[in-house]
């Protein structure tokens, strides 16, 4: 399936221009809440200034900016596919494009796997939602960039892996992702740090459903061992002390 995302490049959707032209502002203001909870108030002022001053009406992005983002959405992909996920490969690629990893490529990469898995063929939905799959394995651990949007990406993914990789269809890959989206989740910089707690939570459970002990005993302690880092830090619930 060589120059299978280049191929698929036609079929993709043009992306509405208010969802683009408001993605850095959107990124922008959910860290600058962050810094505020944080006590941080300093540097939630200067990223909500930053953001004003790129909002869509002094900032616009053009359709030129648009198709760069889809060039590299795709060659990433592409690259992930002929490296077999190999993170020497995939890592120094993205170093050179950590501008584009943003809100942006997440919106661009679920518009386009949508649209892309809805018409494709099972076999060929499989082999796509695995590349995204093992791309989101690859951002999680790019250390460069904003950590923001990488665990952004990497959600984004994880997710659109799970709606082909499905329980009953393919438990044992199911199990995984479910995983590799919990840690995703317990490392989230963006949104409420309850609920991503809470989504993280749920991840692991599910995984553990397929990883018992009996069936999958390393796989079962290493989820298990992530399931105690979240409650560790779960903020719902009464705390036991003895």
């Amino acid at each position: 399936m060589d120059g299978l995302f280049q191929q698929c490049y036609s079929a993709v959707v043009v992306v509405d221009e208010a969802i683009v032209d408001a993605g850095f502002v959107q990124i922008l203001a959910a860290v600058a809440q962050h810094f505020s909870e944080l006590g941080d108030e300093n540097t939630a002022n200067w990223l909500r200034n930053l953001a004003r001053q790129l909002s869509p009406e002094t900032c616009p992005i053009t359709e030129e900016d648009i198709d760069i983002w889809w060039q590299f959405l795709l060659e990433i992909l592409q690259a992930t596919v002929d490296s077999n996920g190999d993170a020497q490969v995939i890592h120094p690629l993205l170093a050179a494009n950590t501008d584009k990893l943003n809100d942006i490529f997440t919106q661009l990469l679920r518009r386009w796997a949508t649209n892309t898995l809805a018409e494709a063929e099972p076999e060929t939905a499989t082999y796509i939602a695995a590349v995204i799959g093992n791309f989101s394995v690859l951002i999680s651990d790019f250390p460069l960039g904003s950590k923001a949007s990488n665990m952004e990406i990497a959600i984004t993914g994880y997710e659109i892996a799970l709606t082909v990789y499905t329980r009953s269809a393919f438990p044992v890959d199911w199990a995984t992702i479910q995983n590799n989206l919990g840690l995703a989740y317990s490392n989230r910089i963006l949104g409420e740090r309850v609920e991503n707690i809470e989504n993280a939570i749920a991840a692991y459970s599910a995984a553990l459903e397929v990883r018992t002990s009996i069936a999958f005993p390393q796989q079962w302690a290493t989820t298990q061992n992530n399931l105690g880092n979240a409650y560790c830090d779960r903020i719902l619930g009464e705390s036991q002390k003895y």
